[in-house]
């Protein structure tokens, strides 16, 4: 069924293409074109197929923009987190990715992280850069938005997509508490993490990685102070090295540490790309990672694995965070005054090459 060369088939081309252009075509009403494009059996097969073979020969695209004026819904969501180009952000994002589709829901993502070069790779998170992409997603009126929000955001922060009335659902950070949360259980994972080293009968453990202006930095710091307390060990302000979650971090600042007149036995790092830094570190001074030092990483991506020897490392189960916070924001768009909800998804030690009894 052709429309090429005809004076109709002119303006079709010249223009955009219709529900009512696909009716008025085939003699059919605009309700009966819509329900074919959808598949719909109230159709009579035949007619569904003539509808979906001319809508394919007119190149006829869906107007979301239309329905999305008669729905008040754009059936689309925001995914802002602070980076995108970490492998653990990358296996939550696919876990969103998919449960919003099978949802029939689109995503539109944005960051806010800054990887410059200078004398050395420099990583940074900018809240302006933050609020800028919040207010852009702000004008293509998502249904709700999935946020990581940068470091150093509070509450203020998030205000305009609140006052918006936008359903927000926080992911793996937390920056108020008035909004849906859902992470790992960070409390248990360093917990694990340290146990695991003093049974190996490590004493002097350093902690490296973990910004105090993020949520996850604060807990996993506070959780070490802790838990090393709790098993009867000092804390030493030497050992312990903050800073965003980076190879260049774990390189720095293993080098730091080894360089410290009584060096630590053993490292918790704060993700494993922290952990992998510190490998690469050891190696410039002729160390090996269970052999010379134990190290520990956190979030278990499959890098940790591929490694040789392979990093022991706490498993945070991406795929299940990223499916829970998915399934709490549609949750919260279909009831936007149902309580809060704040979900930690339990952690697994996974015990590799990297850590053995100190020499």
């Amino acid at each position: 069924m052709s429309l090429a060369g005809t004076a109709a088939g002119s303006t079709v081309e010249q223009g955009r293409v219709t529900l009512q252009v696909l009716a008025d075509r085939l003699s059919v009403s605009t309700a009966t074109v819509s329900l074919a494009l959808r598949g719909s059996a109230l159709v009579a097969q035949a007619t569904r197929e003539k509808v979906q073979t001319l809508a394919r020969e007119l190149g006829y695209v869906y107007n979301r923009s239309a329905a999305s004026l008669r729905t008040s819904r754009t059936h689309m969501l925001g995914v802002v987190f602070h980076d995108f180009t970490n492998p653990f952000f990358m296996g939550l994002m696919a876990s969103v990715e998919h449960t919003i589709r099978n949802a029939g829901l689109s995503i539109v993502l944005g960051t806010y992280a800054e990887n410059t070069r200078g004398n050395g790779r420099r990583y940074s998170e900018s809240i302006e850069r933050q609020q800028r992409v919040f207010e852009t997603l702000r004008e293509y009126r998502p249904d709700g938005m999935l946020i990581c929000a940068a470091g150093g955001s509070d509450s203020y922060h998030l205000q305009n997509l609140k006052l918006g009335g936008i359903p927000l659902v926080q992911v793996m950070r937390e920056v108020d508490a008035e909004l849906d949360y859902v992470g790992a259980h960070d409390v248990m994972g360093v917990e694990l993490a340290l146990r695991h080293l003093y049974e190996l009968g490590h004493r002097r453990i350093a902690m490296v990685g973990g910004a105090k202006t993020v949520s996850t930095g604060r807990t996993r710091h506070g959780t070490y102070r802790r838990t090393m307390a709790s098993l009867g060990l000092s804390v030493d302000e030497d050992l312990i090295i903050d800073g965003f979650g980076t190879r260049e971090t774990g390189f720095r600042g293993i080098q730091t540490l080894l360089d410290r007149q009584h060096p630590p036995t053993a490292v918790l790092c704060f993700n494993d790309l922290t952990a992998f830094g510190a490998l690469m570190g050891m190696r410039h001074k002729g160390l090996e990672a269970g052999r010379d030092l134990s190290i520990i990483g956190c979030d278990d991506i499959s890098e940790a694995e591929q490694w040789f020897p392979g990093l022991t490392t706490i498993r945070n189960h991406e795929d299940r965070i990223g499916q829970r916070a998915a399934e709490m924001l549609l949750a919260r768009i279909a009831r936007p005054s149902k309580p809060v909800e704040r979900v930690l998804i339990n952690v697994d030690l996974i015990i590799r090459g990297t850590t053995a009894a100190p020499r």
